[in-house]
């Protein structure tokens, strides 16, 4: 790849010594396929612990009250960042956090566990591409935290 077409700053920051970094973080496994496991733009580092929020999504998806979720970072004076989730239920459902919660302890790392949830019913905002609008929604609970 030479580069995306009229914007050299984007090319800039994922061309490295002739290299395209996509910023997908990845494994091998044992037969030596490459499995993409997350974003680096959408790891959080809480406290100098690094947590994917593909797997804490995952995880949170495995409730039957949810239909879907985005989890993303957001800033905390203490931790640097700290995950929240964005959960959109399904129709007729109730869920709290306090529930949620509970049901995570079993699933992932407690330090995984977001500090914050926002409950909804409608769909999470979208992008183009028809994925969830993480920046958006981080932006709106940023908003939302600082006007208290």
């Amino acid at each position: 790849m030479k580069g995306y077409w009229n914007k050299a700053e984007a090319t800039a920051e994922v061309m490295q010594d002739g290299w395209f970094h996509s910023g997908d973080i990845g494994m091998l496994d044992a037969l030596g396929f490459l499995i993409i496991m997350d974003r680096a733009k959408d790891i959080v580092i809480r406290g100098g612990e690094n947590i994917g929020c593909a797997e804490v999504e995952y995880a949170i998806t495995e409730h039957p009250a949810v239909s879907e979720v985005s989890v993303y970072g957001i800033p905390d004076d203490r931790l640097g960042e700290v995950p929240c989730a964005s959960v959109m239920l399904k129709a007729k459902q109730t869920l709290t956090e306090a529930e949620l919660k509970g049901f995570l302890q079993d699933k992932i790392a407690a330090f995984k566990i977001p500090e914050r949830f926002y409950f909804q019913y409608d769909q999470l905002p979208r992008i183009a591409s028809g994925k969830i609008a993480k920046k958006e929604l981080r932006q709106q609970v940023i908003d939302s935290l600082a006007k208290g």
